[in-house]
């Protein structure tokens, strides 16, 4: 059972974190051509879709998690503990700070906010994707190099 509840684990950050990171990372750039091009607001809209549909739907990705470290016997193990601070940390960005600004941003684009009642410009976007992107980047060592690991890697 370990091993499904791994691999459903693994699977599901695969197939959630992934897309979430890169189109987080690609909207600022599309941001920056948005005035006067139909095309990056046909972008910035699909951008947003991919990350709030997939963050949503990475919500199984620490449920798949916790089942496989109540299954391993190590959720009180302290890299465990690390990994899902900065798991909750990565939600949270994004939840709190991501996603708004980017309906922020699209309202603003589509002319509905006036541009200097903007949440962010395009530099802090991508300061703060960058800063999601590091927290999923540490997850994944801690996963991958876990303190106390068995498999000799």
């Amino acid at each position: 059972m370990n091993k499904l509840l791994l691999s459903l684990h693994v699977l599901a950050a695969l197939v959630t974190v992934g897309p979430v990171t890169v189109a987080a990372s690609m909207f600022p750039a599309a941001l920056r051509r948005a005035p006067g091009d139909q095309d990056a607001l046909t972008t910035l809209r699909t951008l947003h879709r991919v990350c709030r549909v997939y963050a949503g739907i990475g919500v199984a990705v620490p449920l798949f998690g916790l089942a496989t470290a109540g299954g391993l016997g190590v959720l009180g193990d302290a890299w465990l503990i690390v990994s899902i601070l900065l798991t909750a940390a990565a939600a949270g960005v994004l939840g709190l700070l991501i996603l708004p600004a980017q309906e922020r941003a699209l309202a603003g684009t589509e002319g509905d906010v006036p541009p200097d009642r903007l949440l962010w410009e395009p530099g802090r976007f991508a300061m703060v994707t960058g800063v999601f992107n590091l927290l999923w980047a540490a997850v994944t060592v801690l996963m991958i190099i876990r303190p106390g690991s068995t498999t000799g890697v």
